[in-house]
């Protein structure tokens, strides 16, 4: 019985370990065939019966077939010991039915021709020496006439979520961190899903646009959601995977209400921009930096070939994107902005999007990163350090580009501090 699984929710196991749950009990369980896989679902505690769900009550075994009834004991660390060892051997490794009754409280019924499961509680198996030996706290068995084999367990922990990784890795700080996104398309998506990921605690998305067949090829979302706004749809995407992060989806255009974003941004610690065209990011640049906010540009340039993010943070000696662009000008650089004007598909003259959906995600990976480590920098974690304020990648091969976008072979990488002074008559950078 090795091969099939029993899954152990929380929320089931807290009435066995209660002081009042006295030694043996029944017990019910689901069943799902095709996945060789059982589920705890019933709970027999002296008269008072407690029916158990695993989280998150859409789980398809919740719904399960039925999977017989069988029972449960307290049982001596040794019994686990037992356990440990017929797993690691396999299926064809049991012990003597009436040597493994002896370590129950309760005599066993009669297994029949089918057999049944039990369950067995260890609670010495918390304690030392055993808390730091291999040997469960739980374990299960398949219990027939010609003797009683090992069931494989899942228990499912006390924390599960972000929290998790809170040993490893800065939760507190950024459970604590709200980001605007604006722009949830191809990359923005992929951006959303990391910033959940790396355990952001508030997500603000901004997108008027709706998700359309064409949109499939590169986006997150499955086309379960086609028609739906974006924005309302990644927050149902995320919600059973990344429950630790709330996200608000406001379905707002960027430019046109202009007004609306700027209220939101005095709540707003770190604003990443990934929408297309010249307007959007102008604006999200002019609107942090008077908000005294950093914020993240993201994009793909010569037809896919060239990734960019840039970080524009509010500091005296560093302008905002138009003054960045015209110092590239300046230095006889191509500016790139127009190039992400049209978006594709759309309009009259429009540019196609020929970057690969992979490569877009790659994109709002590296967003994320450069955004989280920002707001981490800005926590006191220094750890976090970028070594620069313009990041380029080499999606594929492309001639004609100079500066930063001058890349060579795909794969290339280039930071660059890339930080021009505030221009004296730049409207965002200037004094109000």
């Amino acid at each position: 019985m090795t091969s099939t699984v029993l899954l152990l929710p929380r929320n089931g196991l807290r009435r066995l370990m209660a002081p009042n749950a006295g030694t043996s009990g029944a017990i019910k369980f689901k069943r799902s065939s095709t996945d060789d896989l059982m589920l705890l679902s019933y709970v027999k505690i002296g008269e008072a019966g407690y029916q158990v769900t695993l989280a998150p009550k859409t789980h398809r075994i919740n719904q399960g077939e039925a999977g017989g009834d069988g029972l449960w004991f307290q049982a001596p660390v040794e019994l686990h010991g037992w356990w440990y060892e017929l797993v690691r051997r396999g299926d064809q490794f049991g012990v003597p039915r009436d040597e493994f009754a002896k370590r129950l409280p309760k005599p066993l019924t009669d297994p029949g021709a089918l057999g049944y499961v039990v369950l067995t509680y260890a609670p010495g198996a918390e304690f030392p020496p055993y808390d730091v030996t291999p040997i469960p706290t739980f374990a299960a068995w398949w219990v027939t006439r010609d003797g009683v084999f090992g069931v494989s367990v899942a228990v499912e922990p006390a924390e599960v979520g972000t929290g998790q990784l809170a040993a490893h890795w800065p939760i507190d700080d950024l459970a604590k961190t709200t980001v605007m996104v604006v722009g949830v398309g191809s990359i923005g998506g992929a951006a959303v899903t990391a910033l959940a990921g790396y355990g952001v605690g508030r997500l603000l998305l901004v997108d008027p646009d709706r998700l359309m067949w064409h949109n499939l090829i590169r986006h997150v979302l499955p086309d379960r959601h086609v028609g739906h706004f974006k924005v309302d749809a990644l927050r149902e995407h995320l919600a059973d995977q990344r429950s630790d992060t709330r996200i608000v989806p406001y379905r707002y255009d960027v430019v046109d209400d202009a007004h609306e974003i700027r209220g939101l941004l005095s709540a707003t610690d770190i604003v990443l921009c990934c929408a297309d065209g010249v307007a959007p990011r102008r604006t999200v640049s002019h609107l942090a930096r008077r908000a005294g906010k950093p914020a993240v540009l993201a994009c793909v340039l010569a037809d896919g070939g060239v990734g960019e993010i840039i970080r524009l943070r509010p500091f005296p000696d560093h302008g905002c994107l138009l003054c960045r662009r015209q110092a590239l000008i300046d230095d006889g650089t191509l500016d790139p902005e127009p190039a992400l004007e049209a978006g594709y598909g759309t309009g009259t003259l429009h540019q196609p999007m020929t970057a690969v959906g992979s490569d877009l995600s790659l994109v709002g990976d590296l967003a994320a990163k450069i955004t989280t480590a920002t707001a981490l920098e800005t926590a006191g974690h220094y750890a976090h350090r970028l070594p620069g304020e313009q990041l380029t990648i080499a999606l594929q091969a492309r001639r004609g580009w100079t500066g930063p976008f001058d890349l060579g072979y795909t794969g290339n990488a280039r930071w660059a501090s890339a930080i021009a002074p505030p221009r004296e008559d730049c409207p965002t950078c200037g004094k109000p």
